[in-house]
């Protein structure tokens, strides 16, 4: 019986050995991304069309990839991280968390200040997209001339008109760390103090919340990112077009340091088994197509210099001077932020 079955043995090990090798050569890349954004899911499948590597992505904010990560160590599937913070970037660099990469084409597309460390091996991170940190105001009760610089937004009299989301949102934090840059530590305490003073109502919801306060006169001033007012202003819903209509946007500091900048940024895993396909996934990420969704999708500026835009919205911003500092400052700054906050009880 044995002897009978033997052909039949030999040729299913002989699919078996063959299979093995093929199910080897697929090219696979393991995502943990921060970024929800639907718009992204073309960027993520025209790379796949491009290079023929196929994508698994894990969805989480930032805290919660850093933390998994952390809990899996070595022994983690994930080869690219991609995060919408530059305070959360840089607190991933120090603990290790990414794999330095080499690559002449990422070093000449994104400017070295939107780049974590180089010691000679390679960037930690990259900067892939940017977006402003601006000041709505409501047009009726409030003259821009009071709120053209992050300075005035503490100063008595706009006492009562301030509102914001959570101060130790990652997007306020990384403003708070730049102030600190920018004025030093007693002085950004000092500013901190007085936006607590100045605030119409506790900080809650989000940057779109703060929009609609101020629209609706729950506030007269607040925080917040540009890409969600890029998104109002896009819309074609009839509230939306109410709420832009009442408020004025301003890019604070244009006679001084510049409007705060955040970034959304991608790193290859520490433990990343793909080092490869990962690369190539962070070059393509700075590609000119890639870099018009960032615009396009999501309402973001493209990092690469000189690039056009197709987006009305960002056009309609017109240009602006930004601050140059390197956001791994920024990120630096957060835990004396975060003690400052403690002390002048700012939540």
């Amino acid at each position: 019986m044995l002897k009978k079955f033997r052909p039949i043995l030999a040729a299913l090990s002989a699919v078996t050995v063959l299979a093995f090798p093929a199910q080897a050569q697929e090219k696979v890349l393991n995502l943990y991304s921060a970024r929800h954004y639907q718009t992204d899911e073309a960027l993520y499948n025209n790379f796949t069309k491009a290079t023929g590597i196929r994508i698994n992505r894990v969805d989480a904010d930032d805290a919660g990839i850093l933390a998994r990560l952390k809990s899996e160590g070595s022994s983690s599937p994930a080869d690219v991280i991609l995060l919408v913070d530059a305070a959360r970037l840089w607190r991933a660099e120090v603990d290790g968390l990414f794999l330095p990469v080499k690559s002449e084409v990422l070093e000449k597309r994104i400017p070295a200040n939107l780049r974590g460390k180089d010691e000679g091996q390679g960037s930690q991170w990259f900067g892939f997209s940017t977006r402003a940190r601006v000041v709505v105001y409501n047009k009726l009760n409030v003259k821009r001339d009071d709120v053209d610089t992050y300075e005035e937004l503490a100063d008595p009299k706009n006492k009562g008109k301030f509102c914001m989301r959570s101060a130790s949102h990652p997007y306020n934090l990384s403003l708070f760390g730049s102030v600190v840059e920018h004025l030093g530590d007693q002085r950004a305490e000092q500013w901190l103090k007085g936006l607590n003073d100045n605030m119409a109502r506790p900080p809650k919801g989000g940057d779109t919340d703060q929009i609609k306060a101020v629209a609706s006169g729950e506030c007269q001033i607040a925080l917040t990112n540009s890409y969600y007012l890029a998104r109002m202003m896009r819309s074609e819903k009839p509230e939306d077009r109410t709420v832009m209509e009442r408020v004025g946007v301003v890019f604070p500091n244009q006679q001084s340091w510049g409007t705060h900048l955040n970034i959304a940024g991608g790193a290859v895993a520490r433990h990343a088994k793909h080092t490869e396909e990962a690369r190539r996934f962070l070059e393509y990420l700075s590609s000119d197509e890639a870099q018009g969704y960032f615009a396009n999708g999501n309402n973001e500026w493209p990092v690469v210099p000189g690039l056009k835009l197709g987006n009305p919205a960002l056009s309609a911003f017109g240009n602006f001077k930004s601050e140059t500092i390197p956001v791994s400052v920024v990120g630096m700054n957060q835990v004396r932020v975060q003690q400052m906050l403690d002390r002048v009880g700012l939540r």
